[in-house]
């Protein structure tokens, strides 16, 4: 098993890398969020976890070992594959995942691309226990608390002024990934009203 690759990267693009380590390219999918992290370096380093099929042998690299440990935590659901994990990284980071599912929060989930209401709701159940035993009284109150109360109210607010739910959740979504943890709602829904008009 091939636990990280450290070298230099020959080859990137927002889905895949190739990593010269020592004149040997290894081709590794990454998600958007390690593309983000990598893509001004040109050494690199990469958490690894190697998916063997029948047909190929495919690495997956990751910038941060809670990345690579929520990915591997994703997958190990059924009917969630290699390819959703990736996704599902690419749309919301490791933080995000956690609190999605402590919160019971499967809107959030199902706003990744291509899950739908059941897988997202089978994240949730199978892996709330998970999450729950792997961290701290203290990184579970982050994960409990503020923004998804912010997000709740913010949307009732944006609802009843008109915009619709949808928009209303993107844009708070948006938002609040960018925010510090002190914003208020207040100040959630002047922004996303700002935007939207």
């Amino acid at each position: 098993m091939i636990a990280f690759l450290k070298g230099k990267l020959a080859y990137k693009d927002p889905a895949y890398v190739i990593v010269d380590v020592n004149g040997v390219g290894y081709e590794v999918k990454i998600s958007l969020s390690t593309y983000t992290e990598i893509k001004e370096q040109t050494d690199v380093m990469l958490y690894t976890y190697m998916h063997v099929r029948e047909d190929a042998q495919i690495l997956y690299g990751f910038s941060t070992t809670s990345e690579k440990e929520i990915f591997t935590t994703l997958i190990s659901v059924n009917g969630v594959g290699t390819a959703t994990g990736i996704m599902i990284l690419s749309t919301l980071n490791p933080l995000e995942i956690k609190q999605a599912i402590v919160n019971n929060d499967v809107a959030t989930i199902q706003s990744v691309k291509g899950i739908g209401a059941k897988t997202a709701q089978r994240l949730v159940l199978e892996l709330k226990d998970k999450v729950l035993k792997s961290v701290n009284e203290e990184q579970l109150n982050i994960l409990s608390t503020s923004h998804n109360t912010i997000k709740k109210e913010a949307l009732s607010a944006l609802t009843t002024l008109g915009l619709s739910r949808n928009q209303a959740e993107k844009a708070i979504t948006k938002l609040l990934k960018k925010s510090e943890a002190d914003i208020t709602v207040e100040e959630v829904i002047k922004a996303v009203l700002k935007s939207a008009y």
